[in-house]
């Protein structure tokens, strides 16, 4: 299939962004833009005194929270992830049925050879362990890190945590696809929302679970976001021109935007906004929706602005290719940015992101080799039946 080059574009960005908020927030403490009294903290006493002042403030302002919402590219990655496997299953769909027993195959070879070279990776740097290597790592190795969800989840490499909520929605990615194929595209969104906020509704209020239960830990908590994705890359498919033209260049940055400006009220105190439920069930917490929130506030930035990009033949190339191989990066690079940002924490700002740009090229590098290696030899020595998507 032909790539979509501002897709690529929008996972280069993605996981860069990512990667520079783990570097960042290891560096500097920073007040959060979704607190909802962030200019505040930010401008102090004096900040708005002079035009000097105000100029600084606003930059600092712009950059901390740049810096600060990086981990939104998460919920964007969820969409992009759900938007790329249905739409190039929907096309062999079309073609022929979807031997599903071949497609797992693909998915999982896809998936855990690099996954199992990140875990060499992390063995051979012990000078950036957090935590001890012990038994955790052997489960680790499964990608079930939700088991013991306190103690697994984040072990080892905080980042993994993703892997664990993505082989849980492609486990159930089948079911997903023949539901939304036979109720079509807005009944299908209509259930997954339910379900998805159903499940995070019980999480949060009623069983009050550890939060990384919600996080990713249990799959369907992020299923809003996925099917979402889901539904797009259909709609897409079917109207490439009539899709592009609303999400990509002005208008979609402009919407985001706009949605992020109200973002903090999904991130208010539980007794802030909360909405009563019947039958005496406790209130639901406006964070029920706030990954699919800032999710899809930050893909119409992104993807809006990946728009622009994809005009340039230098970053439809290079940072093309830094999304067309983000799984490799995103599988190596917190341990390093962690242990690399504990050594030069509270440097000047100016040369804290000269430090970033070329530690960002450097794993970059690394992780598009590394990736490409590991799939050279996959489809090398790996008996694999033809793949069905």
């Amino acid at each position: 299939m032909k790539r979509v080059v501002w897709l690529d574009l929008a996972k280069g960005s993605a996981i860069l962004w990512v990667v520079y908020f783990h570097f960042v927030t290891t560096c500097f403490d920073t007040p959060s833009p979704m607190s909802g009294h962030f200019l505040s903290e930010i401008a102090g006493a004096n900040g708005w005194d002079s035009a000097g002042a105000t100029i600084h403030t606003l930059a600092k302002a712009i950059w901390i929270a740049v810096s600060q919402v990086g981990f939104h590219a998460v919920g964007l990655f969820i969409m992009l992830s759900g938007w790329s496997l249905a739409s190039t299953t929907w096309r062999k769909a079309d073609k022929a049925p979807i031997g599903w027993g071949e497609w797992y195959w693909a998915r999982f070879i896809r998936l855990y050879p690099m996954y199992w070279v990140a875990h060499l990776m992390l063995l051979i740097a012990p000078f950036t362990w957090l935590e001890p290597i012990d038994g955790r790592f052997l489960l680790s190795l499964t990608g079930l890190r939700f088991i013991d969800i306190q103690s697994n989840f984040m072990y080892g490499n905080a980042a993994w945590w993703y892997f664990a909520m993505l082989i849980q929605l492609y486990a159930l990615f089948p079911l997903l696809f023949i539901a939304m194929r036979r109720l079509g595209l807005a009944p299908f969104l209509v259930l997954a929302f339910l379900v998805g906020f159903g499940v995070r509704y019980l999480l949060l209020a009623v069983w009050q679970s550890n939060g990384s239960w919600t996080l990713g830990g249990c799959g369907l908590s992020r299923l809003p976001e996925f099917a979402l994705g889901m539904v797009l890359g259909i709609a897409h498919l079917k109207n490439r021109e009539g899709v592009e033209r609303w999400i990509l260049g002005l208008p979609g940055v402009v919407t985001g935007l706009v949605l992020y400006w109200f973002a903090s009220w999904v991130y208010a105190d539980w007794g802030t906004n909360s909405m009563p439920m019947p039958f005496g069930l406790p209130a639901a917490p406006p964070y029920i929706y706030a990954d699919l929130y800032t999710g899809l506030s930050c893909f119409l930035v992104v993807v809006g602005l990946c728009g622009w990009l994809e005009r340039s033949p230098f970053m439809a190339k290079w940072l093309g290719l830094v999304g067309a191989f983000s799984y490799g990066l995103y599988l190596i690079h917190q341990p390093f940015v962690i242990w690399l940002g504990l050594k030069i924490r509270f440097i000047p700002a100016w040369e804290f992101l000269l430090v970033a740009a070329v530690t960002l090229v450097v794993l970059s590098a690394v992780g598009i080799f590394l990736e490409r290696r590991v799939n050279a030899l996959v489809d090398r020595f790996v008996a694999k039946p033809k793949a069905q998507a």
